[in-house]
């Protein structure tokens, strides 16, 4: 199976997609209870949602399951939330801390490093070339690392998500043009809340790879999934009516950090 799908464009816009694909292979699937295969913590059809929104973006997405390993997270195994219920880098449980894994088969800190070096690093190995290809075009890149979530979690956060979570690790990711604007264009949309910096600040990768004095810029942005679903419940079906009125969106989001420069 192929792990990492990259599209190619040479605008300063790299898109991130690590929680779309839905492929495990047979070793893992293996070592899953029923739980675990429902694969419900998956970003379901943001690929989908994203597609053709600007011109001459990158793309880069990988085709494997979090529940293999969370590209997302820190390579060390250290919490983005200390303190708070989340999911590892290799999943445990899944979003409502229900074990995912079949008695006796949970991931070994051998099998979680063999998973690292197998999904993990490729990834970001394709990520980080992508950042660095435009950067040399530009002289700056923007990632914008596109994830999905249930709007309601009890065992992550109290009450309802809103529909757009911004997140920028508190301002450090990215330059601060990016993230108001981003957040200009969220508030103004018509039937639609939205938070900077709350629940959800950035994962790993907003984290790791926004250094705005060296160039690079990086923003998150978890949509809550009632923005484009028809549910949030199995079967996770698309609502193309409902996406199209969140892709208008969307697109003037992309278009203004496509179009974007350092002053």
């Amino acid at each position: 199976m192929s792990l990492i799908d990259v599209t190619r464009g040479d605008s300063p816009l790299v898109l991130g997609l690590p929680h779309t694909g839905t492929e495990i292979p047979d070793d893992c699937l293996v070592r899953l209870n029923d739980t675990g295969r429902e694969i419900a913590d998956t970003d379901w059809h943001i690929h989908t949602l994203y597609d053709d929104l600007v011109d001459d973006a990158t793309r880069v997405r990988t085709t494997m399951h979090r529940y293999v390993i969370d590209v997302n997270r820190d390579p060390s195994g250290e919490s983005l939330y200390p303190g708070q219920n989340t999911t590892g880098l290799c999943p445990l449980t899944d979003f409502d801390g229900l074990p995912i894994y079949l008695e006796g088969q949970a991931p070994d800190a051998d099998e979680v490093e063999r998973r690292r070096q197998l999904f993990h690093a490729p990834y970001h190995a394709a990520l980080e070339a992508e950042l660095e290809r435009v950067k040399a075009i530009h002289g700056f890149a923007v990632l914008y690392d596109c994830h999905s979530i249930r709007s309601e979690i009890p065992f992550l956060f109290n009450g309802i998500l809103p529909d757009f979570n911004i997140g920028t690790n508190m301002g450090v990711t990215c330059d601060v043009q990016i993230e108001t604007a981003v957040l200009q264009i969220c508030k103004a949309a018509e039937g639609y809340t939205s938070v900077l910096n709350g629940r959800f600040k950035g994962g790993w990768t907003t984290r790791h790879y926004g250094r705005p004095d060296d160039g690079w810029h990086a923003i998150q942005m978890e949509l809550a999934q009632s923005t484009y679903l028809a549910s949030e419940a199995p079967p996770w079906t698309y609502d193309a009516p409902r996406a199209a009125r969140l892709r208008a969106h969307l697109k003037t989001l992309l278009e203004t950090l496509s179009d974007w420069r350092p002053q």
